[in-house]
């Protein structure tokens, strides 16, 4: 059994996600909870808000009641490019500047340990 957990739009640069999400990818859950909790990063708290989402979904699905938390694996885990919001600003010599503040997708997919092998 496997469950997903999107976070859409996230107002956040992918790279800087990645470097989080990078540091979890096929680790047990409440390791990454632990990894989570002490990294020093901005992206730590819309990556933990997704995998506590994850393991909810996966705690609330049809038929894997029995399923314990501390059995679970994170199966996948990646940052997809998202839109791109267009801003200006003032610039020297009267001029205008655009500058893009990027988004990103983020999903998390958990399994269950046996799922993963």
């Amino acid at each position: 059994m496997e469950a997903r957990a999107v976070a859409r739009y996230v107002r956040m640069s992918p790279k800087k996600a990645r470097q989080v999400i990078d540091l979890v990818r096929g680790v047990p859950v409440d390791k990454a909870l632990n990894i989570l909790h002490f990294t020093r990063k901005a992206a730590v708290v819309p990556v933990e808000k997704t995998l506590r989402s994850a393991v909810s979904n996966m705690l609330n699905n049809e038929g894997t009641s029995k399923v314990e938390p501390d059995h679970l694996v994170i199966k996948e885990a990646y940052v997809d490019m998202g839109f791109s919001y267009k801003r200006f600003r003032a610039a020297s010599m009267g001029r205008a500047m655009r500058i893009r503040r990027p988004s990103c997708h983020i999903t998390i997919v958990v399994a269950t340990h046996e799922d993963e092998q």
